[in-house]
């Protein structure tokens, strides 16, 4: 089989692609909206998804349209494969939510800037939710964070796949800037000592939180 067209990958029926525009934090425009429904009329795109990373999916794509279609999307590639950082997902926060009590769509973008499509044993998806209710699943995520007064949980190694896990806490109390530092510390650690293909709920399993505490503390 050839390679598949540009931030694309192959469908079930082994023919059409699919393809995730990068939506940071699930921030969307009404012209960028505008512009996914002219693209998917011109191309008869045949499915729109809402994807559980807060992006949109289109779906069953000709693959000599799938470059026109980036080209007209204007849009980056959502990484949804892969060995890397998938997505940051992100609550409204203080931005639009009575229960806000930190910004997280403000460090949910900092910590995309920071970290989306970084190289990595296996693939990394980050939540981030602005008070504990914890409405982007900070437990079951490679990254999680939730506010509170005091400053941000930071969490590590949850799964919410085929073999959950509920990810532990590494550190309280933290500012944006700690959350930061700390998250590139837990992932360079990560990448230097985990297995190909090794999520971090397994990587945490087989070395034990308390030594990568005691390496990324």
């Amino acid at each position: 089989m050839s390679n598949p067209p540009r931030g694309a990958f192959i469908q079930r029926d082994k023919k059409s692609y699919a393809i995730v525009p990068r939506i940071s934090a699930g921030l969307v425009t009404p012209d960028f909206l505008e512009n996914v429904a002219r693209v998917a009329r011109k191309y008869n795109v045949p499915l729109i998804k809402l994807t559980s990373a807060q992006r949109l999916a289109l779906v069953g794509l000709n693959p000599e349209d799938v470059e026109k279609i980036w080209q007209e999307l204007g849009a980056d590639v959502g990484p949804a494969v892969g060995p890397c950082v998938h997505y940051v997902k992100a609550c409204p926060g203080t931005a639009a939510c009575r229960f806000g009590i930190l910004d997280s769509l403000g460090l949910g973008l900092r910590l995309e800037k920071e970290f989306l499509g970084m190289d990595l044993p296996a693939k990394v998806k980050i939540g981030v939710s602005g008070c504990p209710n914890k409405c982007g699943e900070a437990y079951v995520r490679d990254i999680g964070l939730f506010g509170k007064k005091s400053g941000w949980t930071f969490i590590f190694g949850g799964n919410s796949g085929a073999r959950p896990r509920i990810g532990d806490i590494i550190a309280e109390n933290l500012t944006d800037d700690q959350v930061v530092e700390l998250a590139r510390k837990c992932l360079d650690y990560y990448k230097a000592n985990a297995r190909g293909r090794e999520r971090t709920a397994r990587f945490i399993e087989r070395i034990g939180i308390e030594e990568f505490k005691k390496a990324v503390l």
